[in-house]
């Protein structure tokens, strides 16, 4: 094998202490007062006002400078196979957010032309989306169930739901909740808050989107039985509705469950089809428009709904709503439903918007992604539209059949226009079996994700008790509690991650400047007479004091012991000199000479031992903070508990590593003072151990006429 080459690496310098870098560097101690900062956050010019209207307006950027000659075939075909799949999947979620089928065409057209203008991913397929429908449908159950719409009937002299008044309610609702998320995206995107979406890590969100698949799943069941069940609200609704649908499962519609059992196995055939062919075909099959002309066809020449029961769609009014403002009265009663839509909405855009922005070599912004959103939303709910996000099945279509630019999204918005104004009257006869059938088979992807829990395992235990944890609270608390305690919790473990870090001691790799952990290495050597020790984790008040603990456990060094044998011992001296005190008082004329000599080595003794230090303990304590990014006022005291204690027994304690940030934070927390300087401090772990070295024999040095050493490799 040939021997690896390796480039000559030689530093020779002063040992420099971190007032000496400030010194060198000529560090500046001048800070922009917040007037300042205000001052130019609000100046004016022409190049800002213009950056200013692109950022805003990210369509009046892109679109003068459109290729058609490169995107505007790709486009059209990409646009055309995805405004096909809003039509079926629009008219399914619609189901999931518990409203009439055609508002899900609306929420199909609305929301998308409002992102192509403000939106900045090129990539993604807004629209609706099985987790917010369900999140909406969750609302609307809570607030408008039908228990609230009974009229009796005085022909069959029994209570009927008003379908009509009812709808009307819940269409409000759905829009004073998309209204109001859509608010809170602006908001967030306007103070620059895109980065909330760090919180959510992909374990949680894949644990939490197939918790939230599973709602869908469930609250689909009646219409593939053709069943009735009551609507629970609250924690644990999930398992209730199981059991109440479970009970009823014997008024199975027989009708409605051939329709459904005969569309999901149809709709499967048919991708496995597709999947199979997806390289020699130029576009995809429209497997599910294919499907929904096909059922409808046959419910309308079968008769379904008057011969077996089968419930269709029903009336679907051609043309657009006009618009209507929210109900404002809602707001109070849906504020924490519609902050939770912001937040999961956002977070599943901007996760696939990164993906194909990575993957195509181009910029997404986070915090104008969310105003796109929020815009999409908060505009669409005044056209009675409900919440939308990214689907990731239409991005697929839309990036594979060619899609390059925000255009396909606007020929998609198009194509639902088109079926709004003049075909979707035609889908009345449609079974809503076929539609929970659609939902049903596009949910496989999601129900892959649990595939995800041993692959976690062997990579990252805490990643996947997240996604575990998420899950089960999604499912137990409903989509918009489980996130909320999804988050509390993952926010936990980084907290219990902090609180046990990995505590070592380093030694030196031999002729190098490198240190590394005693235990994980056979050549490392600890550096004799100094201890250096580091902590995996950052150092706040959470750790700080297992921190001192470790310390001294790995050092083997009994602080508390130490410190009190020297009190006893420097009692123990003030008693024996107030004794000799009195003694002298007394034989005022006896002559000091005349003391016996067992006593005079006594006193020596004591004072010798005090002076000399213990041969088994470091002469100095090199802390390596080069994992610790922030200081809390915690933590810098324990670290000048730490330098005084180790002090007070005669070991030098001195820190290593220090960001400038974490210097400025001791600087503000009262670490240094006029005893304790910068000279503590060094950039390096190895400047401090030649610090360390050098610092016994520097004297020595100096009056020789000798140099200090240098750090060379």
């Amino acid at each position: 094998m040939e021997e690896r080459r390796r480039a000559g690496y030689t530093v020779q310098r002063e040992i420099l202490d971190e007032g000496a870098v400030d010194e060198m560097a000529e560090k500046s101690d001048s800070k922009t007062s917040l007037f300042e900062k205000l001052k130019k956050s609000m100046r004016c010019s022409g190049p800002r006002v213009k950056s200013c209207l692109l950022g805003s307006f990210p369509v009046v950027s892109w679109l003068p400078r459109y290729s058609i000659r490169e995107n505007a075939l790709g486009d059209l075909v990409s646009g055309i196979s995805v405004g096909i799949m809003h039509l079926p999947q629009g008219m399914a979620y619609a189901l999931l957010a518990s409203v009439p089928p055609v508002f899900g065409l609306y929420s199909s057209f609305y929301p998308v032309l409002i992102y192509f203008i403000f939106g900045t991913s090129k990539h993604i397929s807004i629209g609706t989306y099985a987790v917010m429908s369900v999140m909406i449908g969750g609302v609307i159950e809570r607030l408008a169930p039908d228990s609230n719409f009974m009229d009796w009937d005085n022909v069959t002299n029994s209570s009927q739901v008003n379908f009509d008044i009812r709808d009307a309610e819940r269409v409000r609702v759905a829009a004073a909740v998309t209204f109001l998320s859509g608010i809170f995206q602006i908001i967030l995107g306007l103070v620059q808050f895109g980065f909330v979406v760090t919180y959510l890590s992909e374990p949680l969100v894949r644990g939490y989107t197939t918790g939230a698949a599973i709602h869908v799943i469930v609250s689909q069941l009646k219409y593939t039985f053709g069943i009735s069940p009551r609507r629970f609200n609250g924690p644990f609704s999930l398992i209730y509705t199981v059991l109440e649908i479970c009970s009823i499962i014997p008024e199975t519609n027989i009708g409605t469950l051939v329709v459904s059992i005969v569309a999901i196995i149809g709709l499967i055939l048919a991708k496995e089809l597709n999947a199979y062919l997806s390289k020699k075909l130029p576009v995809p099959i429209p497997v599910e428009l294919i499907g929904i002309v096909v059922a409808t066809v046959i419910s309308w020449q079968v008769d379904l709904r008057a011969k077996y029961g089968v419930e269709v769609v029903g009336l679907i009014p051609s043309g657009l709503q006009p618009p209507v403002l929210p109900t404002a009265s809602l707001f109070s009663q849906v504020i924490g439903d519609a902050f939770a839509l912001a937040v999961v909405g956002y977070g599943i855009a901007i996760s696939l918007g990164r993906i194909f922005a990575l993957k195509y070599g181009y910029k997404v912004d986070s915090n104008q992604e969310l105003i796109a959103l929020g815009l999409s939303n908060s505009i669409g709910g005044i056209f009675q539209c409900f919440a939308i996000s990214c689907s990731m099945s239409r991005t697929m279509v839309q990036e594979s059949t060619g899609g390059k630019t925000q255009v396909a999204g606007a020929l998609s918005a198009i194509i639902i226009l088109f079926i709004t104004l003049w075909i979707g009257r035609l889908f009345e006869d449609l079974p809503k079996a076929v539609l929970a059938a659609i939902i049903f088979v596009n949910l496989h992807g999601m129900m892959k994700q649990f595939l995800d829990i041993p692959a976690l395992w062997r990579s990252n235990k805490v990643d996947m008790l997240i996604w575990v944890v998420t899950f089960i609270f999604t499912i137990l608390f409903n989509p918009d509690l489980g996130l909320a305690a999804s988050i509390g919790f993952s926010m936990l473990t980084v907290i219990f991650r902090t609180q046990l870090p990995t505590y070592s001691i380093l030694g030196q790799v031999p002729d190098t400047d490198i240190y590394r952990p005693l235990e994980g290495y056979n050549q490392v050597k600890r550096v004799p007479g100094i201890l250096i020790f580091r902590s995996s984790a950052t150092l706040y008040f959470a750790n700080a004091e297992m921190y001192q603990e470790a310390l001294g456990e790995k050092s083997g060094i009994d602080i508390t012991k130490f410190l009190s044998a020297k009190k006893k011992l420097e009692a123990k001296r003030k008693r024996h000199e107030k004794k000799n005190a009195k003694k002298a008082a007394k034989n005022n004329a006896v002559d000091m000479e005349e003391v016996p000599e067992r006593e005079e080595q006594k006193d020596i003794a004591i004072i010798e031992v005090e002076d000399e230090p213990d041969p088994s303990l470091p002469r100095a304590i090199v802390l390596d903070l080069s994992p610790v990014n922030f200081l809390d006022t915690v933590g810098v005291k324990a670290l000048r508990s730490i330098q005084k204690d180790y002090g007070e027994i005669g070991i030098e304690v001195v820190l290593a590593g220090c960001q400038t940030g974490v210097v400025d934070n001791m600087q503000t927390g009262g670490f240094f003072n006029d005893k304790v300087t910068k000279a503590c401090l060094f950039s390096s772990v190895h400047d401090a151990v030649l610090h360390c070295q050098s610092a016994r024999t520097h004297s020595q040095d100096e009056a020789m006429g000798c140099e200090i050493p240098s750090t060379h490799l």
